[in-house]
């Protein structure tokens, strides 16, 4: 084809991306001026990775459709000022998450600079809220609206933080420096990931009928799920998080089933049998039930859609809801993309908390340093300390890997091991 001719636009179905001609696609290859014809037949939509063959030409007098603009539009704030989308946006630091460690690693930042850009990529609001709470919010008659401590919004305005929210982190280019992301990509002098972890799905376990609580929009619908009345709710897993939820759940009216593969609940923390035995005497007086020695073989919703569940050891269950509490589990799409070392989490420095890849740092529940995870908030502001020292700071102030106090907030018997 001339290059005569005008540019031509071609429209993603699946997502609504517009290829340009005119601008290419430098990421991935594809130079300005690259005709759609001349694309390579492997070469995919670089925001949800669909095929050329996707992708329909624009008529230059038509219309995008309504949810197609909104994909092409960004949800971006910079202190008070809404921004629109441009080819690449250029940060001192960018930060892909938006839970506790995000916001950590944002504060440390701040302490020590007022000047660096820093931009922040969350797939959720970013909103601000102790999630520990949401293990005890019915048992302290917290409602929902009072979990939110700040809304993401907000706190990206009092931060001075560039605020990417319901955006998905694709992949990153770390020859680049670039994150590509659902509204574009963006471009980082240096990385923090604090993507957090997500709740585990047995694959037994079908995923329409079951709950996993790990993050505030989950456990927001999960509650307006519920309702005012009472329900039957069986808790798979019994370890810290599952056993947290199960009292709560009773203390809020609920009538819990508690089941977990080990013989008794919090078996992985408790070394002590007898403190797990004072935990079951403690709820005696509560509408729990815990079996041990068991799992979940078979979920079936009938026609008045309870949830018939049979049992590893021949018993059957009827339940309104399942909650799964089966651990966390990190994505590995963003560390795999980057190149970074990864051992059940992102590997890092146990000192500096760099990744294996220069200008990358990582903290949180994303974390791996000698194999091992933790999924626990104590550290986490000493991991934000210790990054943000080497970015901003003139001296590294050292990570020390420990083991701190968990508190299990079993209402009925709290406990610090």
């Amino acid at each position: 084809m001339s290059t005569q001719e005008a540019w031509r636009e071609y429209l993603c179905h699946a997502c609504g991306y517009v290829y340009r001609e005119r601008d290419g696609d430098v990421d991935s290859g594809l130079a300005p001026g690259t005709r759609f014809e001349d694309i390579p037949e492997d070469w995919y939509c670089p925001i949800c990775g669909v095929t050329k063959a996707d992708f329909v030409l624009v008529e230059q007098r038509q219309t995008l459709p309504s949810e197609s603009k909104k994909r092409l539009e960004i949800s971006f704030v910079k202190g008070s000022r809404p921004g629109v989308r441009s080819n690449v946006r250029h940060f001192d630091v960018v930060i892909v998450g938006g839970g506790t460690a995000a916001w950590k690693a944002v504060e440390s930042l701040r302490s020590l600079s007022e000047k660096h850009s820093i931009a922040m990529i969350s797939q959720c609001e970013a909103n601000r809220y102790d999630k520990p709470l949401l293990s005890v919010a019915m048992a302290r008659n917290f409602s929902l609206s009072e979990l939110v401590k700040e809304t993401g919004m907000d706190a990206a305005k009092r931060f001075n933080v560039s605020l990417f929210s319901k955006t998905m982190a694709i992949s990153v280019n770390p020859s680049r420096h670039i994150v590509r992301t659902t509204l574009g990509s963006v471009h980082y002098k240096q990385l923090i990931i604090a993507q957090g972890a997500q709740s585990v799905l047995p694959e037994h376990l079908p995923a329409e009928y079951c709950w996993r609580i790990n993050h505030l929009s989950q456990y927001v619908r999960f509650r307006e799920s519920l309702g005012a009345h009472s329900s039957r709710v069986l808790v798979i897993g019994a370890g810290l998080i599952g056993s947290e939820l199960s009292n709560d759940l009773a203390l809020g009216g609920h009538s819990v089933t508690l089941i977990d593969v080990a013989r008794r609940p919090l078996e992985r923390l408790l070394t002590e049998s007898q403190r797990s035995e004072a935990l079951l005497k403690a709820w005696e007086c509560l509408p729990i039930q815990f079996f041990g020695n068991t799992q979940v073989s078979e979920v079936k919703k009938s026609l008045s859609g309870d949830l018939n569940v049979k049992m590893s050891d021949g018993q059957t269950l009827c339940v309104d809801t399942i909650v799964v509490a089966a651990g966390l589990k990190t994505c590995d799409r963003l560390a795999r993309s980057a190149g970074l070392a990864w051992n059940n989490g992102i590997v890092v420095d146990p000192v500096s908390l760099e990744a294996s890849v220069s200008d990358i740092y990582a903290l949180g529940d994303c974390v791996s340093i000698g194999g091992e995870t933790c999924r626990y908030i104590e550290p986490i502001a000493r991991q934000a300390t210790t990054i943000a020292s080497q970015i901003i700071g003139d001296t590294l102030i050292p990570y020390a890997n420990q083991r701190v106090p968990v508190r299990i907030k079993t209402t009925s018997l709290p406990m610090t091991i």
